[in-house]
């Protein structure tokens, strides 16, 4: 099988219907779950998935896309199960993701997301962890509670997927400890080992799961885990780029956001470390505050110069490819492995 995703605009009209149609079978269930909780948490959890004012009064959601859910679900149809067999997996990663963002805008000290405040500038830190915790606490409960075939397993994949998330997050954490330059500086490989924790644990867990419930055997959903680690760096190297060069229309970002907090993201440690005159360059200017707009804009050029807005791109063109590799060489329903695919190239060209 030779998976085709090459019509631009007709795969962005294909994407949208996907999601929209995962979107359709999770929302209800992850609206049920998001209702076990305590109502204070419970409605901090609500005003994160975008579905309450901040004072618990309802709102049209916008929210985001769904990606992970939309995985656990295609991965369940790819085994020729109905995708309403993984809907216990897809909300389960969904509320991991949720309570992952929270605790994240905590630690980086990000005031908004989606243009909205984030839970704790809303409602406080500790209110925000509270809720926070919440979340993760019912993705094990949903889980838990499947009855699908291959639901230990799925158990399993979630307990070891947060355990590599949190691994990811705390290196990310520490990142910001290391020097800009010289032996103790971050590498490219640090960086992706990091990634892969941080933000491919979790998309790898997605399709393990829908591949789990859906009743496709653990060899598959070992191959599948392996795609989704695939994408999760390629979304990340995505994410990078997007945090520096990103339109603040449309990431909810003021640009440059991440140069502004001096993250230690892949374009720059590439950038970093390509032994270019603008690379050298831009460690001398990281040593120094960057408080005006103007030296934020001559990092982001040098990061340019220096080859670290191209690696990142190829990085995640990269990871994708190789994803898709996978789809194209597993035994899959060819629709579901199709809409994978489209789906697979979506975290590359998505524009937030």
């Amino acid at each position: 099988m030779t998976l085709d995703v090459s019509d631009p605009q007709e795969a962005v009209g294909e994407v949208a219907r996907v999601l929209a149609r995962c979107r359709r079978l999770v929302d209800p269930a992850l609206r049920e779950a998001v209702g076990r909780l305590h109502p204070w948490p419970g409605r901090m959890a609500a005003f994160t998935f975008g579905w309450v004012e901040a004072d618990g009064t309802p709102r049209e959601a916008e929210g985001g896309k769904a990606l992970r859910p939309a995985f656990a679900m295609l991965c369940a149809e790819s085994v020729g199960s109905p995708p309403e067999v993984a809907v216990s997996g897809a909300v389960a990663v969904e509320l991991v993701h949720a309570f992952s963002l929270v605790h994240d805008d905590i630690m980086d000290g990000d005031e908004q997301r989606r243009h909205r405040a984030t839970a704790w500038k809303q409602y406080g830190v500790g209110p925000a962890v509270l809720a926070g915790d919440g979340l993760l606490a019912l993705a094990m409960f949903t889980l838990a509670q499947t009855a699908e075939r291959y639901s230990a397993l799925a158990v399993q994949r979630l307990a070891e997927a947060l355990v590599e998330l949190v691994h990811g997050q705390a290196e990310d954490v520490a990142f910001e400890t290391r020097p800009w330059s010289g032996p103790h500086a971050v590498t490219v490989e640090e960086y992706r080992a990091m990634a892969v924790g941080k933000t491919g644990s979790l998309l790898g867990c997605a399709a393990a799961v829908g591949t789990l419930l859906g009743g496709g055997p653990p060899a598959l959903a070992d191959a599948l885990a392996r795609m989704g680690r695939h994408l999760g760096l390629a979304f990340q190297a995505v994410d990078d780029l997007l945090g520096i060069w990103g339109d603040p229309s449309l990431t909810g970002k003021p640009v440059f956001n991440d140069l502004r907090q001096a993250k230690k993201t892949l374009p720059v440690v590439a950038a970093l470390a390509s032994g270019t005159p603008a690379g050298r360059r831009l460690a001398v200017l990281l040593a120094g505050p960057l408080d005006d707009e103007d030296s934020l804009v001559q990092a982001a050029e040098l990061i340019s110069e220096a080859g670290g807005r191209s690696f990142a791109e190829a990085e995640a063109d990269l990871n994708v490819s190789q994803a898709l590799r996978i789809l194209d060489t597993a035994d899959l329903d060819a629709t579901a492995a199709h809409e994978l695919a489209v789906l697979s190239r979506f975290l590359v060209d998505r524009t937030r």
